[in-house]
């Protein structure tokens, strides 16, 4: 994570009916122990966006945050280190899981007419009173294009 994040495309698997076989759905792979993608959370919540919000943007001064869109469409904005801005898409049909370093900058944006929910995983669980978290503004950032 070079520029204090990444993205990975997320493993899925059709499940299947166990009296005839017939796919009944899906399955997402978010998170095992054994992949090496997440540290081992110490955190699990769903955060929920309104319509056409903003949240954010805002650092964590510790922990590492991972986001997958459970529910809807979100356009996660980020500034790396060197200060550049990433706008990375996530929606409910596309699996794919963006994770944020601690002390990088992000904010998440809901374009959508419905609410948009989101899966978030920390390696570091949130304390009330714990001054972890800085709110910060991109200023350079052209926020007219979401309105």
């Amino acid at each position: 994570m070079e520029l204090g994040f990444s993205t990975y495309n997320l493993e899925t698997h059709q499940t299947k009916d166990t009296s005839d076989s017939r796919v009944n759905g899906e399955l997402t792979v978010v998170w095992r122990d054994w992949d090496e993608i997440i540290n081992v959370p110490k955190m699990v919540y769903v955060n929920s966006v309104n319509p056409k919000q903003v949240k954010g943007p805002h650092l964590h001064q510790n922990r590492t945050t991972y986001f997958y869109c459970i529910d809807g469409k979100i356009v996660i904005i980020i500034q790396d280190k060197k200060g550049d801005f990433h706008e990375i898409e996530s929606e409910s049909g596309k699996p794919i899981l963006v994770s944020v370093s601690n002390g990088v900058g992000a904010a998440i944006i809901n374009p959508g007419n419905n609410v948009a929910k989101v899966l978030v995983l920390a390696d570091i669980a949130w304390k009330p009173n714990d001054n972890e978290m800085k709110n910060i503004k991109f200023e350079d950032y052209d926020w007219n294009k979401w309105k």
